[in-house]
């Protein structure tokens, strides 16, 4: 006889490693999977400080059959978002089940009726834990090792979250690039590039070294500022702002940062990171005692990055800007030797950016979605 399926409360120190250690099970033997960086995911789930929950609440679940973990699951109050949008929406996040469907049905009820106590009736996901951090549930392109702060997860979650009712609300793409492409980019863009060059007055260049803090402060701005009118669109606080800052000083390249600037004004950004993924499987998500240094050094070893960010300020962004940053990027990643560059998430109603991307003949990878639950 089965046993049945029970849910309760992360509240103990064993129910946080639990919580925590149950990924290397769903994911043992999957050749594609990649843990979690402990250090950081540790402050997203809310085990341990972190600016997001300065304004925002989380609680997570655990389901067990019998004695044996099966599912997890957090439930989300993002404040930020209801004072944006006013949807009465709550969100769920960081969710892991084995193909049992009792088992994620009373996940999703547990999230639901937390979300419901908090007066929240609509639910959104996966977010982990918002449209600022790792978003969204892989449907196409599970044959690929995802790229640094992407998420993945087995073909059958897709069933387990429409399986309760939950319906599609918004895809997400990841496009590639490919050295061999490069030529062909740059010939086909060139004359494009220098009249908008010189219409626009347009000066592109790399963060600068020298004032590197400010510089990156600056380019969370325009991302802040630039997505205003986008699908979903929460801005960062001040303290989650700094924070990113932070964290970005540690892994940032400043040669892989190119900054868009009109009359000596910042109006867009392209960032990109180098995919740390294969040293983070090798550290097993462990930056300690000596993780981090595996993680950083000879970052010019690694062959593939991803751009986490392609932003241009509003009223900037019909002037072909992207183009410009993104053919000022090609000769750097030659130089470097990178083989292969990301350029992810990009929604589908975001015609801009995915028309840029397809113009300059990116190759569209993967596909990751967002779910609505609405009563």
């Amino acid at each position: 006889m089965t046993s049945p399926i029970t849910i309760r409360k992360v509240e103990s120190s064993r129910d946080r490693r639990e919580f925590l250690q149950l990924p290397w099970t769903i994911y043992k033997g999957n050749p594609y999977w990649v843990p979690p960086l402990l250090t950081t995911h540790l402050g997203l789930i809310g085990f341990k400080k972190d600016a997001y929950y300065l304004r925002n609440r989380i609680q997570t679940f655990l389901a067990r059959r019998g004695s044996e973990v099966v599912g997890r699951i957090a439930a989300i109050y993002n404040q930020g978002h209801l004072d944006l949008h006013q949807d009465n929406r709550g969100f769920f996040g960081f969710f892991e089940c084995k193909d049992d469907p009792e088992a994620a049905c009373a996940l999703f009820d547990a999230a639901r009726e937390w979300l419901a106590e908090q007066g929240l009736k609509n639910i959104r996901g996966p977010m982990n834990p918002s449209m600022n951090h790792e978003v969204g549930l892989l449907v196409d392109g599970f044959d690929h090792t995802p790229t640094f702060m992407m998420t993945y997860n087995p073909p059958y979650y897709e069933k387990l979250i429409e399986g309760y009712g939950f319906q599609k609300s918004q895809d997400m793409y990841a496009f590639v690039g490919f050295i061999e492409m490069l030529p062909k980019i740059l010939a086909r863009f060139s004359g494009f590039v220098q009249q908008i060059r010189e219409r626009f007055g347009v000066q592109i260049r790399p963060l600068d070294r020298k004032r590197f803090d400010e510089d990156v402060r600056g380019f969370l701005d325009v991302y802040n500022r630039s997505l205003c009118n986008t699908w979903g669109y929460v801005p960062m606080s001040a303290e989650e702002l700094e924070q990113e800052a932070r964290g970005l000083k540690q892994l940032l390249a400043p040669e892989l940062a190119i900054a868009a600037e009109i009359d000596g004004k910042l109006v867009g950004c392209l960032i990109c990171l180098h995919d740390f993924n294969p040293r983070i499987r090798d550290i097993k998500g462990k930056l300690f005692p000596f993780g981090f240094l595996h993680l950083l050094m000879h970052k010019n070893r690694i062959t593939k990055i991803r751009s986490i960010s392609t932003n241009v300020l509003p009223e900037y962004q019909l002037m072909g800007i992207p183009l410009l940053m993104l053919n000022a990027l090609v000769p750097v990643a030659d130089s470097w030797g990178i083989q292969k560059a990301e350029f992810s998430w990009v929604l589908e109603s975001n015609s801009y950016s995915r028309g840029s991307l397809e113009k300059a003949g990116m190759i569209r990878e993967k596909t990751y979605r967002v779910y609505d639950l609405d009563e």
